[in-house]
């Protein structure tokens, strides 16, 4: 037997379409709860599939913040994430809470 090399699994190989990158933020969204970073992280790596350059030509900011706000280790502020989805071409939507 030969000795299988395994890559890091690296989710934004896998963000093709508009539709990948909503439903991965969906997704991820509902699986949060009140985990601010890991929402923030999931923006990263849509941001990383389409593009940090052109994130950071569109919002304004520098690419290095950007890594670092979206990183899931970083404390971005609210605005920061709505220039972020803004340029992403991703709305935030409110719903009511079905509380069960």
């Amino acid at each position: 037997m030969g000795t299988k090399k395994l890559r890091k699994w690296d989710t934004v190989e896998y963000l093709k379409t508009e539709e990948d990158m909503v439903m991965y933020l969906q997704a991820c969204m509902d699986e949060a709860g009140d985990d601010a970073a890991f929402i923030a992280a999931a923006l990263g790596d849509i941001a990383r599939a389409k593009g940090m350059t052109q994130l950071a030509k569109d919002t304004g900011l520098g690419r290095e913040s950007l890594y670092k706000a979206l990183s899931g280790e970083g404390n971005p502020s609210f605005g920061t994430i709505l220039k972020v989805m803004h340029a992403l071409g991703i709305k935030l939507h409110p719903e009511a809470a079905t509380h069960a």
